[in-house]
């Protein structure tokens, strides 16, 4: 690859499999030295030796403010990381009249308040080291398209894309951007592991171009975010789904 990272260190939660893989592989091939977050500490280990180039895997638990400061401060560089991408995610499949409260915090905790926290934390050592860093976060289509049995997913992916363009704001003057990509149905592990894989055709039928969406197709997007290529681009968020969505 470009080598376009070289010199910088990543964060991406959520990262043992599907995209959050993906994308670490990608940043990895572009020069970064990436820290791979994951609650499943064996999986986030074993893609760390499947991507090589200097990756490290560690145990954690997005959804808990110790766990996320002890990921962060581990993968700095001269008193700060330069890149984090929140991927991590649960992704549900659960009818409206099944969703009660203890479902709805659970997901909002880890899709939306994770975000937050490693967001808090990442940008204060970013600003105390005077780090120009870069903020990836994973959204979804699903906000645009109201996905039904997904409710409080689609209501936190929709929160991280207010989020995403508040931080912008804040920390723009800091030299800090902030993005968001809004990923379509993808052929992931998790989703062909879920009923959500019997949707390919019918999401196909909406798409502008044909086919499945792969994780390779977000990590690249990511890449370019991440990028300087991205350095005048803050407060956005781009739909990576074949163009179900268009505006």
């Amino acid at each position: 690859m470009s080598g376009k990272l070289e010199g910088k260190s990543a964060i991406v939660t959520g990262a043992a499999q599907g995209i959050g893989k993906a994308i670490a592989k990608r940043l990895a091939e572009d020069g970064a030295q990436v820290t791979i977050g994951d609650i499943n500490a064996e999986g986030a280990l074993a893609a760390a030796d499947e991507i090589g180039q200097g990756a490290i895997g560690v145990a954690c638990d997005v959804s808990d403010q110790a766990s996320v400061n002890a990921m962060i401060e581990g993968a700095a560089r001269n008193g700060a990381p330069d890149i984090l991408v929140n991927n991590a995610a649960i992704v549900p499949f659960i009818a409206w009249d099944d969703v009660d409260l203890d479902h709805w915090r659970m997901i909002i905790d880890t899709n939306l308040t994770s975000v937050f926290m490693a967001c808090r934390k990442a940008t204060d050592m970013m600003r105390a080291a005077g780090r120009k860093g870069t903020i990836v976060n994973i959204a979804s289509n699903t906000f645009f398209v109201g996905t039904p049995n997904m409710a409080a997913y689609v209501a936190a992916k929709g929160g991280v894309i207010g989020f995403t363009r508040a931080l912008a704001t804040e920390v723009g003057k800091d030299g800090i951007n902030a993005n968001a990509i809004s990923p379509g149905l993808i052929e992931s592990d998790g989703v062909k592991a879920s009923p959500h894989n019997e949707a390919f055709g019918f999401v196909e039928m909406l798409q502008a171009m044909p086919g499945k969406g792969q994780p390779e197709h977000i990590a690249a997007v990511a890449s370019f975010l991440c990028s300087d290529d991205a350095g005048w681009m803050t407060g956005q968020t781009v739909n990576v789904d074949a163009g179900m969505v268009r505006w």
